[in-house]
């Protein structure tokens, strides 16, 4: 899969969804994982995040929307049920995007929405675990983002397998001088 993505958090209070956060986005390969105004125990979060995933992606932790710095280029992605998000399966994720959903019993704050690139929701009836929005967004990107067979036209068949990726003679994009 080309490009990265990182996934964050703001305002997040619950120490075992933000365990799931992070194990879920060590799972899907995220670049980076990011706190914005979080109150947790690390200790408390390893019991959910069972892989780790501090050791293995930089764990970036702000205590104010104003220090946040994601790399030049990034997008960031607000996940939030309002009336101007995009819906998530007709989405067209970023090639390098920050994700970040708010807080369990709230909405991204206004500062926050304001500073995002784009919006995205779930197109469910009513707010999801935060948990479980994280890892739908993620597996989205993944989706539609991977190098995968396409879906078969029926239910019990098998997909038809991916043909051999061919790599093409080199393409020089500028051209040499004379």
């Amino acid at each position: 899969m080309r490009g990265y993505f990182g996934f964050g958090v703001e305002a997040i209070s619950k120490p075992m969804n933000l365990g799931t956060l992070m194990r879920s986005a060590h799972a899907f390969g995220a670049s980076f994982f990011f706190t914005l105004d979080a109150v947790f125990s690390p200790r408390q979060v390893r019991q959910s995040d069972t892989s780790d995933a501090s050791k293995h992606l930089p764990l970036y932790v702000w205590d104010r929307l104003d220090e946040m710095q994601l790399p030049r280029g990034c997008s960031l992605v607000g996940v939030e049920l309002t009336e101007e998000a995009v819906e998530l399966p007709s989405f067209r994720h970023p090639l390098a995007a920050a994700y970040v959903l708010g807080p369990e019993r709230g909405s991204l704050s206004p500062q926050l929405q304001e500073r995002c690139d784009l919006l995205v929701k779930i197109p469910t009836r009513f707010c999801v675990n935060v948990g479980i929005a994280g890892a739908l967004v993620m597996y989205d990107r993944t989706v539609s983002m991977g190098r995968f067979a396409p879906r078969p036209v029926t239910a019990n068949a098998l997909p038809e397998p991916l043909p051999a990726h061919v790599h093409g003679a080199p393409v020089i994009r500028t051209p040499k001088p004379d």
